[in-house]
């Protein structure tokens, strides 16, 4: 990740999550968790052509959201959930004019079913 602004590069990632492909490879990857999913699992679940997803995941990782590691033939996949947090903290800061009660029980709003 490159190291820009802090409002240039949050542009950035909502940028690479402003796309219906990449929306959903994203939100895949963080269910799945730090274990990640190889990209063909991800194509499959997607139903897109694994060069279309290469492309996606490709955008999702220069924004900082995604993370890969080759394992011999395979690319494995993982949410990078420093960027995640990274992102959220951003659009986040400074909550509610200085009155942070008022966003207080947005995690509570997060319901986490496992897969």
């Amino acid at each position: 990740m490159s190291e820009l602004e802090p409002q240039d590069w949050a542009v950035d990632a909502l940028g690479a999550l402003a796309h219906e492909t990449r929306l959903a490879a994203f939100r895949l990857l963080v269910k799945a968790g730090p274990e990640g999913m190889i990209a063909g699992a991800i194509a499959e679940h997607l139903v897109v052509p694994p060069s279309t997803l290469s492309h996606h995941l490709a955008t999702l990782e220069r924004a900082g959201l995604v993370q890969s590691e080759r394992e011999s033939r395979l690319i494995h996949y993982r949410t990078d959930f420093a960027g995640m947090r990274r992102l959220l903290a951003f659009l986040m800061q400074d909550c509610c004019q200085g009155a942070p009660e008022m966003c207080a029980d947005l995690l509570g709003t997060i319901t986490c079913t496992p897969a």
